[in-house]
């Protein structure tokens, strides 16, 4: 039971997410079409600017990539069983090949079970990679293979290759990936999230602002990210 106990409380802190298995018949960020029960703010015509949300703390430190000085300051909440979040993440390294160190990047755990069954021990393995210092090298290849575990029955022998694949010690993984060190990071963010009206993955704010769903393909974020950046983070 001591064991299991992480994971009921990331769950009763993310119940939240249970009511939007609708939010996933919508389209991925490569799609022109319009996807379906989007958060509100997503709605926002694209040439909007909506006031900057704030939102209570998140996990401290957070993941980031660039530099904390960077202009344009990205944040995404996601999923690593998310389909969306998976079509996103290329084009989020994209984009940091591109600006560097004027785009800062944040991601947050919003593990939306039990929609994606696998979505808590998903979150749970990237953050016990972070203790060790690879959260980021976990985080790539749980996108990047995506496919191959997210209809598996049991995932912990799939990732627990991709921890010995990226040099973990893999018994001080097991032990951190189901302590309440890594479950109250994700519950953090999951707190963090809610607070500023997160109701599914991959919802991305810019410097506080919600980026419209809609925007997230390659070819609409990259002006979008050049406008802040030219503005000096306005």
């Amino acid at each position: 039971m001591k064991r299991l106990l992480p994971f009921i409380i990331i769950l009763i802190v993310l119940g939240a997410a249970v009511g939007s298995a609708m939010y996933f018949t919508r389209t991925t960020p490569g799609s022109s079409a319009t996807r379906n029960n989007a958060p509100a703010t997503s709605a926002t015509a694209s040439n909007a600017q909506p006031a900057p949300v704030t939102g209570v703390a998140g996990a401290d430190p957070p993941h980031t990539l660039g530099s904390p000085n960077a202009p344009a300051r990205l944040e995404e909440f996601g999923d690593f069983q998310c389909p969306p979040c998976g079509l996103f993440h290329p084009i989020l390294q994209q984009m940091h090949n591109e600006f560097g160190d004027k785009l800062q990047i944040t991601f947050r755990e919003f593990p939306l079970y039990p929609n994606h069954q696998h979505s808590v021990v998903a979150a749970s393995a990237a953050e016990a990679a972070g203790l060790q210092g690879k959260f980021w090298e976990m985080h790539d290849l749980l996108y990047e293979h995506q496919n191959d575990w997210k209809d598996k029955f049991d995932v912990r022998p799939i990732f627990e290759g991709y921890a010995k694949q990226i040099g973990l010690d893999v018994d001080r993984w097991k032990q951190d990936s189901v302590s309440e060190q890594v479950a109250r990071r994700i519950t953090s963010d999951g707190n963090r999230g809610h607070s500023m009206g997160v109701k599914g993955t991959p919802t991305v704010f810019l410097n506080g602002r919600e980026v419209a769903f809609e925007n997230l393909p390659a070819e609409k974020l990259r002006p979008i990210l050049q406008a802040v950046i030219n503005s000096g983070g306005r």
